[in-house]
């Protein structure tokens, strides 16, 4: 799912491809907004991406299964 983040004051908004359900993030948002705490996610090649809650602007979800383009077998 690929999934777009804005950050107060900062003019470029974060993107992160991860394989993550809409439910498991929106948990993880949730908890870390609640408890002033950090919204932790990890991307499909096992990178975390760290963001203060208190920052976050807003959270944009994209598709579930992002089409795949190319030659890829069928």
């Amino acid at each position: 799912m690929d999934i777009k983040i804005g950050i107060e004051n900062v003019n470029r908004e974060l993107g992160i491809e991860t394989d993550q359900t809409r439910d498991e993030v929106t948990a993880a948002l949730k908890e870390a907004l609640s408890n002033d705490g950090v919204f932790t996610l990890t991307d499909s090649k096992g990178r975390q991406l760290v963001v203060p809650g208190a920052k976050i602007a807003y959270v944009e979800f994209g598709e579930e299964h992002a089409r795949q383009v190319g030659f890829g077998t069928i």
